[in-house]
């Protein structure tokens, strides 16, 4: 089945305490977006890359492309007033009978196993999402009180996550919820189970100072 990814770059830099988009900070010499972009091409050389990106930040991107020599091809969609509303434009340009990733912009460090992992075991059954188990104790808050919760049956989600075209263009025909939290649990409504499968740790989302020094550190380390 033909491979797609939509990589959502629809991010402010309001956490970030910077007037540039986070997708566009630099990372090892580079704008985030763009090592989240290349990292899908190297695990799927043949995938079709759709970057959804709100108007007033297209110009930008494009100033970027040229700085950075960034010639990868790769079609455009509108980003919506709400992340659902991005896939969904995302997802207009993606055909029935493939496979689709849903990837955030900010995080450029998953791997390429990751990637293979969740697009193969999408193609088997449906759907697939990384995510990683929780490895600190947590507790719950509820009505003021709190107590410990077992952490083994709690994980963190990450992206991509994979679908079979036809089954996500379906769940995204719903009328948008508070409940969706990721593009899984727009699947999940109409019914369908989701496929946890192992994420990479590395697999952050950038999203204050913090974790680009934290992106910056990992990244310097695997090069």
């Amino acid at each position: 089945m033909k491979k797609h990814i939509i990589i959502v770059a629809g991010g402010s830099g309001k956490r970030m305490n910077t007037a540039i988009p986070k997708q566009f900070l630099e990372l090892q010499g580079k704008p985030i977006l763009m090592h989240s972009i290349e990292i899908f091409l190297k695990a799927i050389p043949t995938i079709n890359i759709i970057l959804v990106l709100p108007l007033p930040y297209r110009k930008q991107w494009k100033t970027l492309c040229k700085k950075y020599n960034f010639t990868i091809p790769f079609q455009l969609a509108e980003g919506g007033e709400t992340r659902f509303n991005s896939v969904k434009n995302g997802l207009s340009l993606v055909p029935e009978n493939a496979v689709v990733g849903i990837h955030d912009a900010a995080r450029p460090l998953v791997n390429i196993q990751t990637i293979l992992n969740t697009f193969e075991t999408a193609e088997l059954k449906g759907n697939a999402s990384p995510a990683i188990q929780i490895n600190e104790s947590i507790r719950e808050l509820k009505n003021n009180n709190n107590k410990g919760v077992d952490r083994s049956s709690y994980f963190i989600v990450q992206t991509p996550q994979c679908f079979q075209s036809s089954l996500i263009k379906k769940a995204f025909l719903q009328e948008y919820n508070q409940s969706f939290t990721d593009d899984a649990s727009v699947l999940e409504a109409i019914g369908e189970k989701i496929n946890l499968i192992e994420g990479n740790r590395e697999n952050i989302k950038i999203t204050t100072p913090q974790d680009l020094i934290v992106a910056e550190a990992i990244m310097g380390s695997l090069l």
